[in-house]
């Protein structure tokens, strides 16, 4: 059973970076693509980054595209997010998640993923 823990939310201002943190256990962690979705209340959740298992490959949403930045180190069994020029609209529980099928490129949908962390709150005041 995988578990997978994030940590480095916070409270920021707008403009100020934040990383966030995925540290996995209890299973395979290297060979499967890893991603980041997020949440605010009364809203679906949504893709914000993936990385394929080697690292070699990676996604964003457009909404983050060219501010944050997705990596892993899988001699940690950790994944990052790298949050820069933080906003107000980023504002949401950020959440890490292990696809349900080992090797292949980042995806996309949350069916597509089968083990979620309990998630990290980030809140961007203006």
């Amino acid at each position: 059973q995988v578990q997978l823990v994030e940590s480095g939310g916070g409270l920021v201002q707008a403009g100020a970076s934040l990383k966030l943190s995925c540290a996995a256990s209890g299973g395979s962690f290297s060979t499967y693509s890893m991603g980041w979705f997020r949440q605010t209340p009364g809203k679906e959740r949504m893709f914000v980054a993936g990385i394929s298992w080697s690292g070699g490959s990676t996604d964003y949403a457009d909404s983050v595209k060219g501010r944050f930045t997705i990596s892993r180190d899988n001699a940690k069994n950790t994944m990052y997010l790298q949050m820069n020029s933080l906003k107000p609209e980023d504002t949401a529980i950020y959440s890490c998640a292990r696809t349900n099928i080992a090797g292949g490129s980042t995806r996309r949908g949350e069916y597509e993923y089968d083990y979620w962390g309990q998630g990290t709150q980030v809140t961007v005041s203006a």
